[in-house]
């Protein structure tokens, strides 16, 4: 930080790069909040460093997901230490250096003595503490002979050779302290265990990332050491714990959906022309009618039918529609979902308002009848016996939302049915996770689909969110 600080110059470009990861990791910060962020770093104390990072967050991180990638970035461009971390201790006594130091050949006893302070460390529940045994435990562990001239740094060499998690019987028992085994203070202590460890791997983690940066360059560590943003994430490649994450992200923009596809048409204030009213009104002025009555506009019923692909090749998004199909079930009056492999059944009733994502899926594993032949996607069969079995389903009040990759595995795709579908209906829609440059590959039958109905590439939430915004005016 003192080095940073003493240069103005200095201090500008590592603003500037900093605002550049932020905008290449997909925060969005304007030149506005650019600027603001500047004003704040040469109003605060600089070395204070936490206050830095508040000054920064204020001005441009808006939503606390982008929390996460902010803090990871900052800790890059903005690293608490120089080196082995002697600067930052203040008192010129790094204890980095003396690891530095010792003989490889004693490394089993490096290793003792940093397992018994971790555990006194980890009883204390001094943060600072902590982070001072991580830097030491890094410097002495997890270095690395690489290419000449260049050091690698390895968060698994220290975290293996500290082992943390086997420290936890030795510290239930020193927290405890004679008390009964297997109660509620068992489990209060070894959930405040559990999350002290886990920060202290954190913070081993983050040193390392220090340690990079300063070897290879910020930049280069973030390319990898930042996680993209939830609304980033694919939905053929989300993880359980992204889809988790998408989870929060659906049920508002499943809102914003509904109040789109509601919208009324824009036909002026008022309605048609009611001429009996107008007629007898000009009874007054001699049959001439001066004023003029006109009906108001009958609301507007929304409707909502969903066809859901949930094959195996789109595992992850079949997970992500089922979701929004759920969310939007609590959005609008009337929702019909339909799921299909290669035949087409309703799973409206498993989306009951207040109950549970879970369950509904489960149930559609087991009970819906989504198989016809081999379980492969059959999107033209699956178009035909919906359009046989529910022929009312889509109407002029209805919206129509399809869901899939449009991956027919070369089989007939059934335009006549889906065409027809399209006519009856007030919207419709197709949202395709995969992406356009794919479109026309292999099996795909995207751009044959397309030519009968709007499909639109949403692979991540953000392009969902750019789909509903654009969807209709408000």
């Amino acid at each position: 930080m003192a080095d940073v600080a003493a240069s103005g110059t200095g201090l500008l470009d590592r603003h500037v790069s900093f605002v550049g990861a932020l905008r290449a990791a997909g925060l969005p910060v304007s030149m506005a909040e650019s600027l603001d962020a500047g004003r704040a770093a040469v109003t605060i104390d600089l070395l204070d460093r936490e206050q830095l990072r508040a000054a920064y967050a204020a001005c441009v991180v808006k939503r606390a997901a982008h929390r996460p990638a902010f803090d990871r970035l900052f800790d890059l461009w903005w690293p608490p230490a120089i080196g082995d971390g002697q600067a930052y201790d203040g008192d010129g006594e790094g204890e980095g250096e003396e690891l530095e130091e010792v003989d490889p050949a004693d490394l089993d006893v490096i290793r003792s003595e940093l397992r018994d302070r971790l555990r006194d460390v980890l009883l204390s529940g001094d943060d600072e503490a902590l982070r001072r045994l991580a830097r030491e435990a890094v410097n002495g562990l997890g270095r690395a002979d690489g290419q000449p001239g260049r050091q690698s740094w390895f968060t698994y060499r220290v975290l293996r050779a500290l082992n943390p998690e086997t420290l936890m019987a030795s510290l239930l028992e020193a927290v405890l302290q004679g008390q009964d085994r297997g109660g509620l203070g068992e489990r209060v202590a070894r959930q405040m265990l559990t999350e002290r460890i886990k920060q202290f791997e954190e913070m081993v983690e983050s040193e390392v990332r220090r340690r990079l940066a300063e070897d290879r360059g910020a930049e280069a560590i973030a390319k990898t050491a930042v996680k993209p943003l939830v609304e980033q994430v694919e939905f053929l490649r989300a993880s359980r714990d992204d889809l988790a994450q998408l989870r929060r992200q659906v049920h508002p923009i499943a809102r914003r959906l509904a109040t789109r596809l509601t919208a009324k048409r824009r036909l002026g204030r008022r309605g048609r022309l009611d001429v009996r009213r107008t007629v007898r009104a000009s009874l007054s002025s001699g049959g001439v009618p001066l004023t003029t009555i006109f009906k108001p506009h009958k609301p507007h019923k929304p409707e909502l039918v969903v066809l859901c692909d949930v094959s195996g090749s789109v595992a992850a998004f079949a997970h992500f529609t089922v979701l929004l199909a759920f969310a939007l079930r609590e959005q609008f009056a009337k929702v019909r979902v339909f799921a299909f492999v290669d035949t087409t059944d309703e799973v409206t009733d498993y989306f009951d308002r207040g109950g549970d994502v879970v369950d509904a899926l489960a149930r559609m594993s087991s009970e819906a009848d989504v198989v016809w032949y081999d379980g492969h996607s059959d999107y033209g069969h699956s178009f035909e016996v919906f359009a046989q079995k529910w022929p009312d389903a889509v109407t002029p009040k209805t919206s129509l939302l399809v869901l899939g990759d449009a991956r027919t595995n070369y089989r007939a795709p059934a335009l006549p049915a889906l065409r027809s579908m399209v006519r009856q209906a007030r919207h419709a829609f197709w949202l395709n996770p995969e992406p356009r440059q794919y479109w026309s590959s292999g099996d795909s039958a995207a751009a044959t689909y397309a030519e009968v109905m709007p499909m639109v590439e949403c692979r991540n939430v953000a392009q969902l969110q750019e789909f509903v915004e654009g969807l209709l005016p408000v």
